[in-house]
């Protein structure tokens, strides 16, 4: 891979294969990676704006579609061209591919989507989103390495970060509450702290991280900022913010059908480079491949996105409401008696409202169970089932599920109830529809349970 980078936008990469002899050929640069110039601010911009000004691939034959590029391996027509492609001389900027685990045409474009959509320079796309954080963690920490991370994060990531990384890898982590700024800026150990790893708004307790400042505190210590943005895409953008590096479950929101297992690592240029690289780079090495045809259909989701993050936040503000009207124990950050509304109202993306996620607290796991139980099979108003953004509501036990791999202590230390139900608020069915068949199972309930 080449060391440099060209800010230079909208490169297009030809059908045609290119003579290796060429002159063009011979101008290598990175831009294939790069979705625009990039400076860090708080000027707003609009993601889905963003996503309509990405560079639109056509198909091989003109179609409004981009074609899928399905081929593990690709052919040279001039033998020279191999050697020239392994030295690093000629890569994807000029339409040179050699296997689709480095490099893969459909999977490079959705890259330049997800890239725009986070306002990143680069953006690599892999088959899970933990694939994504494993990725990154492996390659900005050595072994000895260390890690300051939230207390409160899904639980695949928690169990990364306490048991795999200890001991496959030498790299410990320090586990705070990055709500205390002062706890965050005392752990973070100088010269020795590679990565401070947060969620944007916390999975399951919805705590919402203040980007800016937890960016500004790594900064001056020269800490890498990496933060999940897989619960609020759309609605917060973590590098406008100050971060360095998003990663996220593609298979979430932005898939919207969950029926895909995906993930992206956006970032620096030099940060997906190093990543790519044929002797160092973790993506390369480790081979977290997203296959084109997964790459193609997730491409045709992200234009209406934007949309349908709308109507899930609407929704899921809506409900937050009218169940804490209800007397019930509501958690949602758009909620003005949540202590972090302020927060994610000055970061918040306009008009994309506050995440499609609220947590009902229903103190013990047996009251939690009996709720998801009526509003399933007695209401129709949810599935009980993991994961999130799908558009039918989906309900877990968070403390019992996606959180179980912390022990008791470590989810009284996140702040996660025994009976803390976590509801991924779907769009399908009209809204007063739908809430009458939470009202109606809240109260089917009512006179067995107070509130």
């Amino acid at each position: 891979m080449a060391d440099t980078l060209n800010q230079n936008t909208n490169i297009v990469v030809s059908n045609k294969k290119r003579s290796s002899g060429s002159d063009e050929c011979d101008h290598h640069d990175d831009s294939f990676f790069v979705s625009k110039k990039q400076s860090k601010s708080l000027v707003w911009e609009d993601p889905a704006a963003a996503l309509a000004n990405a560079r639109h691939e056509f198909g091989e034959h003109g179609g409004v579609n981009m074609s899928i590029e399905a081929s593990a391996t690709f052919t040279v027509m001039e033998p020279e061209t191999m050697r020239r492609m392994f030295a690093g001389e000629l890569g994807p900027d000029r339409d040179f591919f050699i296997y689709s685990r480095h490099f893969n045409p459909t999977v490079l474009n959705l890259g330049r989507l997800m890239a725009a959509l986070e306002g990143t320079e680069a953006a690599y796309c892999t088959a899970s989103g933990m694939s994504a954080i494993s990725s990154v963690m492996l390659q900005l920490c050595s072994s000895g390495g260390h890690v300051v991370a939230s207390q409160t994060l899904y639980g695949g990531t928690h169990a990364l970060l306490t048991h795999f990384l200890p001991r496959a890898c030498n790299i410990t982590t320090s586990f705070v509450d990055v709500r205390d700024l002062e706890m965050v800026k005392e752990a973070i150990v100088e010269g020795r702290t590679n990565v401070l790893y947060f969620e944007s708004v916390s999975n399951p307790t919805l705590t919402v991280a203040n980007i800016p400042e937890l960016s500004r505190i790594a900064h001056e210590k020269g800490v890498t900022v990496v933060v999940d943005n897989t619960f609020a895409p759309m609605v917060l953008s973590p590098v406008r913010l100050g971060a360095d590096v998003v990663v996220h479950s593609i298979s979430k929101y932005i898939s919207g059908a969950a029926d895909i297992i995906a993930g992206a690592v956006c970032g620096p240029a030099s940060l997906v480079n190093s990543m790519m690289d044929l002797h160092q780079g973790s993506l390369m090495l480790l081979g977290p491949t997203m296959n084109p045809k997964v790459a193609f259909e997730l491409a045709e989701r992200l234009p209406h996105l934007g949309l349908r993050m709308k109507e899930h936040c609407k929704r899921a503000l809506e409900y937050a409401s009218r169940m804490t009207k209800l007397g019930l124990k509501v958690i949602y950050p758009g909620l003005e008696n949540h202590p972090d509304y302020a927060l994610i109202k000055s970061m918040a993306n306009k008009d994309y409202g506050y995440g499609g996620i609220l947590c009902v607290d229903m103190e013990t796991e047996e009251r939690a169970n009996r709720l998801m139980n009526v509003l399933q099979n007695f209401t129709q108003f949810g599935f009980m089932a993991v994961s999130l953004g799908y558009y039918e509501t989906l309900m877990s036990c968070s403390g019992s599920s996606t959180s179980s791999e912390l022990n008791n202590e470590e989810k009284e230390l996140a702040g996660i109830s025994p009976g803390l139900v976590r509801m991924s608020i779907g769009y399908n069915g009209s809204l007063e529809q739908k809430w009458s068949q939470l009202d109606k199972a809240l109260s089917k309930m009512q006179d067995k349970m107070p509130f």
